[in-house]
């Protein structure tokens, strides 16, 4: 990681995932679904997804998620928290005052961020932007959603792709020379293409699969190789691409351009489906548990989504310590009645 090391840089220093407890198989979803499990996994590599019951929210599974990261983190003080989501539980007001109050941290800075599936590295940089300006010495980030509210229950293109989590970090003010730093965040939108992926007012999940999936490909490609640039490296030192858990085949397509073979590649998304925003940092969660993403790998962080936004930022990764030797909480129910 290049930088000054006096500069004031974003360091992320403590992980947290919720997950619902119901898992549904492609089996259960082809009773209801014209579909099958080889359709499935051959177009997707989802073989399970989460699924959160009616009485459990945005807020609930973001609160859960924030709490693990926070014990991680030895409940030092926030003075901001963002919460990256496309289903928030109500238009008015923003969930993220609602997760803080429940998390005992009333009176710290609170907000929604919507930038769809770009959503947690979008929230990444408005983080590492209160920092740099001294607004906050510490802040949590969460990335939550609840995407099977969205597509049409009998819709077989979009119904068995999208699944409920969340995903929470900690960044705090240190030095740019640090393991967990944030390298600089590349962003980017284009909204001439805003319909290939959209939710009208009332309506259900609409997809356009074909173009999405090239540009998926293109934008997360070029943002990742630009971010890899901007922190001094070349795609060849990296050893950990944590993308976006949209598809495994946007995944292997994106890796194989990048030069990134599938041993460098965190590829959870056949357990967890896709959870838009929460997908990047339980796809972190997951594979620092598996031990497939290890203190020191040199990590690139790269995310597509509905807008049309992307992004990109590299970081060491740190030494996460579990909070009681996991990361992982199950969610079933309100958090207010647990």
């Amino acid at each position: 990681m290049t930088g000054d090391p006096g500069e004031r840089a974003a360091v992320l220093c403590a992980l947290g995932a919720a997950l619902p407890v119901r898992s549904e198989s492609n089996a259960e979803l082809c009773t209801v679904l014209d579909t099958s499990d080889a359709w499935i996994r051959t177009r997707t590599g989802i073989a399970h997804r989460r699924i959160a019951d009616p009485a459990t929210s945005t807020a609930d599974l973001a609160t859960h998620a924030a709490a693990q990261a926070l014990t991680s983190w030895k409940a030092r003080p926030v003075q901001a928290l963002i919460l990256a989501t496309t289903t928030p539980d109500a238009q008015i007001p923003a969930t993220a005052p609602a997760v803080a109050a429940r998390l005992n941290l009333t009176g710290i800075a609170a907000f929604d961020l919507a930038a769809a599936c770009t959503g947690f590295l979008y929230a990444l940089a408005a983080a590492a932007g209160l920092i740099a300006s001294r607004t906050a010495d510490a802040v949590l980030v969460i990335g939550a959603d609840r995407m099977s509210l969205l597509p049409a229950p009998g819709d077989r293109t979009t119904r068995p792709l999208f699944a409920d989590g969340a995903g929470a970090v900690v960044l705090r003010r240190g030095s740019a020379t640090e393991a967990g730093a944030l390298g600089p965040v590349v962003l980017g939108s284009d909204g001439t293409h805003g319909d290939l992926l959209a939710v009208p007012h009332g309506g259900h999940l609409r997809m356009q699969g074909p173009p999405l999936f090239r540009h998926a490909v293109d934008r997360m490609c070029a943002a990742s190789t630009h971010a890899v640039r901007l922190a001094g490296r070349r795609p060849e030192d990296v050893d950990r691409l944590v993308p976006h858990q949209a598809n495994a085949r946007i995944t292997a397509a994106v890796g194989r351009r990048l030069g990134i073979g599938a041993d460098r590649q965190v590829d959870t998304i056949e357990h967890t489906g896709n959870t838009s925003a929460a997908s990047i940092p339980l796809a972190l969660a997951q594979a620092t548990v598996q031990g497939t993403l290890r203190a020191g790998h040199r990590t690139v962080l790269t995310a597509f989504g509905a807008g049309l936004t992307w992004g990109a930022t590299t970081l060491r990764w740190p030494a996460i310590q579990p909070a009681g030797h996991h990361l992982f909480h199950t969610i079933q129910g309100s958090a207010r009645d647990q």
